[in-house]
């Protein structure tokens, strides 16, 4: 792991996101980059060092250059505190649409992992208007690390993964046990069982158990859980093994398949009191 991009809006779930960040920055050696998107009625995002092509009247202009101005300042004063922490830190900003910065800067920076905060949302909120974490959740090409609360200076020593037990997950499995090995973890390997996908333990941790072999896993536990609901497993199932970081894969559907289906992941993102490590793998993705 090389680059980590960190999505700032210099609210409260991203300085977490960013104290986070710093934490894995010194633990891989890796630097910083942090993204500031000024936002603008657009599909698209610029890089304000070129010229500013605003529609509206030179009231709307004005504004949106001294709120540059200002946004610029505060993300010097936020990546001196990075510098601080002995860590390389580069700043972008941009003006457009921060969904699409986002994932813009992604593929130029080629980032290897996105920190981000997240405040949680409704259920109606999550329906409706959804939001940029849960969209970068989603459609990312690199693991998101989303951060919902302050950390409390722990390392990640007790690693929820949760998993379909799929061949596919492969990659994912890898960055995984990259993080195992960067804090020392162990592995919690966990399948839920619901009412409406249940399998009996002694299938599953078979199933299981040829899975962990299969991806070379170490120092890790097998667990079979049984809840409601996938989501309410994991976060149960988390809480009962005081786990520090929960990994996951989303099958990343879009569209009218993400209205019916969901994801399990965007759920557990959205009401998880935890990070949460989600990767979109390439053969999943939709």
């Amino acid at each position: 792991m090389k680059k980590i991009l960190v999505p700032y809006d210099f609210s409260k779930p991203a300085q977490w996101a960013l104290q986070t960040a710093i934490g894995v920055a010194k633990k891989a050696k890796a630097r910083i980059i942090l993204l500031h998107i000024v936002e603008q009625p657009t599909s698209e995002s610029f890089n304000v060092e070129g010229q500013i092509n605003n529609d509206g009247g030179w009231e709307d202009k004005l504004f949106t250059l001294k709120l540059i101005e200002k946004n610029k300042g505060q993300l010097e004063d936020a990546a001196r505190l990075v510098e601080d922490e002995g860590i390389f830190v580069t700043c972008e900003l941009r003006l457009g649409n921060p969904f699409h910065g986002i994932r813009t800067v992604i593929t130029d920076s080629q980032a290897d992992l996105v920190v981000m905060g997240t405040s949680g949302r409704s259920k109606l909120e999550e329906m409706i208007v959804g939001s940029n974490t849960e969209k970068v959740v989603r459609y990312a090409k690199c693991p998101v690390l989303t951060v919902h609360e302050e950390p409390n200076g722990k390392d990640f020593v007790n690693i929820v993964y949760a998993s379909c037990l799929s061949e596919n997950e492969t990659e994912f499995a890898s960055v995984v046990k990259n993080a195992q090995e960067m804090y020392n973890a162990t592995i919690h390997l966990v399948r839920i069982n619901t009412p409406m996908n249940f399998r009996s333990d002694h299938e599953v941790k078979k199933v299981m158990r040829d899975f962990a072999r299969k991806l070379k896993l170490e120092n890790y536990t097998i667990n079979v859980f049984s809840d409601r609901s996938e989501e309410e497993g994991i976060l149960h199932f988390a809480s009962s093994v005081n786990a520090d970081l929960i990994a996951m894969a989303t099958h990343g559907r879009t569209g009218f398949a993400h209205v019916l289906v969901g994801s399990i992941a965007e759920d557990v993102v959205n009401h998880a009191q935890r990070p949460v490590l989600t990767y979109v793998t390439p053969e999943l993705y939709r």
